[in-house]
């Protein structure tokens, strides 16, 4: 009995390690083959350098940039962003830098694996970042802020530096992976629209209702020359008048009767 015992609980621990083998071999995103490198980043939101999963980036920089990129994502995705920045010079001092992500509608998303904001010291000749975001769902209530399909910004940026170092130059290596793809059918929903972020200028609304081409030319002169309700000339000269009215008021009051 204490055989079968055994020879079960080798059993289930076998079964055990099999399963958790293919998760902890699952290893740091590598680039498609193929895959067009990307030489440049984005400085801002708006600036942000479009590129796609698997696809390399290998940009110069210098210590304190922000650094844009962004990329598609789509509902049951899992994404895994690597970044190495290298110093080719030495530095004064330690220095911290973050990897940070931003959906469509620029609300930062959390990492749940990786080093996000590591601090190296002055003698290292390279700092390692890295984020696994979230599976991405196709739906989610309005006061969360879990991920959702659309387009994502990864930043990456020194938080913490001496000055002396500020403007030094730096090799920037990032990689963005998607290290699962369950598909929009793991989860129960359907998002209307990608949040995208809005890049595009509004039109101004002219505040003033075009001139109608059949009115009298006479009235609308008349018109243009009134100033409006609200100028600061109307009410400067309903100022003076109620100035000079109390004046006279004043003055009435005040003065002595003449003697016969």
């Amino acid at each position: 009995m204490r055989t079968a015992l055994f020879r079960s609980t080798a059993t289930l621990l076998a079964a055990g390690v099999a399963t958790l083998l293919p998760a902890a071999a699952v290893a740091a995103p590598t680039p498609s083959p193929g895959a067009t490198p990307v030489n440049r980043a984005g400085t801002s939101f708006l600036t942000a350098t479009p590129i796609t999963a698997g696809q390399p980036v290998r940009v110069d920089a210098s210590i304190g940039d922000h650094l844009y990129w962004s990329f598609p994502a789509t509902a049951g995705q899992v994404h895994e962003i690597n970044a190495t920045v290298t110093f080719p010079k030495g530095r004064s001092g330690a220095s911290t830098w973050t990897v940070d992500v931003f959906d469509g509608l620029r609300r930062r998303q959390a990492c749940t694996a990786g080093a996000q904001t590591p601090t190296v010291d002055a003698k290292a000749s390279n700092v390692v970042l890295g984020c696994t975001l979230r599976e991405v769902r196709s739906w989610a209530e309005p006061w969360s802020a879990d991920p959702l399909p659309g387009t994502y910004v990864v930043r990456l940026s020194v938080i913490e530096l001496p000055e002396p170092d500020l403007g030094a130059p730096i090799d920037v290596d990032l990689l963005v992976g998607t290290i699962a793809d369950r598909g929009a059918s793991a989860d129960d929903g359907e998002l209307a629209a990608p949040l995208v972020p809005n890049t595009k200028a509004g039109t101004v609304l002219n505040a003033v209702p075009p001139v109608d081409a059949d009115a009298d030319d006479e009235s609308g002169s008349l018109a243009d020359w009134l100033p409006d309700l609200g100028s600061r000339w109307v009410w400067t000269g309903i100022g003076g008048v109620l100035a000079a009215v109390a004046g006279v008021f004043g003055f009435a009051v005040t003065r002595r009767p003449r003697r016969p």
